[in-house]
């Protein structure tokens, strides 16, 4: 474990994005209510909704998806290069495009190619970009992420989500408050479980894209091959894979597909892999596996719950493997080229 002394820029760089996140996050839902309004007034008007983003922002979209669909609207989540590839039709949906620098590559050509359409929202840190000169925005508080790795631009990014859902009528007093107390649990005992491994896959099912969100910062920071499946994709077949060099790590909920999880969480262990869960379900632990447990909680409350607990571990995760972590040797914060 590098010391504080020896600590990269590149980790120190997050760790000072990681300690504004959660006040960004909370001026972030406070200060875009009109913007929030109007896109959920969109929703109202097309009950269709198409999410478009790539890198962590794709994850965003794949962690609210579930939740515009809880509530009638028929939400889908694209990386914006497929989009640019196969498109989606967008006539009669509302389009919400996220990037977090505003410049990356496929959004400039997104624009170029289609123009968007009357129904299109950018979600953006950075007031002064190129989405948010095109498309009316949501604009998250504090400016542009200067890490490598996304932080607190997720935590940032669902609290403008946040924000739509309160205009759209949902109880947020959860989230908000999770945004409020932010809790510190120990990972330690999560850190000495994947000590060994040579990858790491995370899967959720409900939280499935805050799993894709941590798998990107573990790859993104370790330099190893750690990538995410969703619960019910890692059953048919990649189980094969599992052995004590192997990490998995869950995210369990307290919603409907709490029991698919833990059922995946015992087979994990049975098969002598290395079991880390998040676990916010309120359930008693899987014997075996590594807990980081929260209390009983489901949608962006249980997002922005482990969240930052989630980072921490991945940080730790990469600091203990590589020297310079936090430092890109083939990425750049932006992309410009497809």
């Amino acid at each position: 474990m590098n010391t504080t002394a020896s600590r990269p820029e590149g980790l120190k760089a997050i760790d000072r994005e990681m300690a504004r996140q959660h006040a960004d996050a909370l001026a972030s839902f406070r200060n875009n209510g009109a913007m929030a309004e109007r896109a959920a007034a969109s929703l109202k008007r097309t009950g269709r909704l198409l999410l478009l983003g790539m890198g962590g922002s794709q994850a965003v979209g794949r962690a609210v998806e579930p939740l515009y669909r809880r509530l009638g609207i028929d939400a889908i989540a694209l990386p914006l290069s497929e989009q640019l590839g196969a498109p989606l039709a967008i006539d009669g949906r509302t389009v919400f495009v996220t990037s977090q620098s505003g410049e990356s590559a496929e959004v400039l050509r997104w624009f170029e190619e289609t123009g968007g359409n009357d129904e299109t929202f950018g979600f953006t840190l950075e007031g002064g970009s190129f989405l948010a000169r095109t498309a009316p925005c949501l604009v998250g508080h504090g400016g542009t992420e200067q890490a490598f790795a996304a932080t607190r631009s997720l935590t940032v990014s669902f609290s403008l989500h946040l924000a739509i859902l309160a205009a759209l009528g949902e109880d947020v007093a959860q989230a908000v408050h999770a945004l409020e107390n932010p809790q510190e649990p120990a990972i330690d005992a999560a850190l000495a479980e994947l000590s060994g491994v040579r990858s790491v896959v995370t899967s959720g099912r409900r939280l499935q894209g805050l799993a894709e969100a941590i798998a990107l910062g573990f790859t993104e920071l370790s330099r190893l091959p750690c990538f995410s499946l969703e619960g019910g994709q890692l059953r048919h077949g990649p189980m094969e894979m599992l052995s004590p060099d192997v990490g998995i790590v869950l995210f369990r909920s307290d919603d409907a597909t709490t029991d698919l999880v833990t059922a995946m969480a015992t087979s994990v262990v049975e098969a002598g892999a290395k079991l880390v869960m998040f676990d916010a379900s309120g359930r008693p632990p899987v014997e075996g596996a590594a807990t980081i447990a929260f209390p009983p909680l489901t949608g962006l409350a249980a997002v922005f719950a482990m969240l930052p607990t989630a980072q921490r571990l991945m940080i730790a995760f990469a600091a203990a493997r590589v020297a310079d972590a936090g430092t890109p040797v083939r990425s750049t914060k932006i992309t410009r080229s497809e």
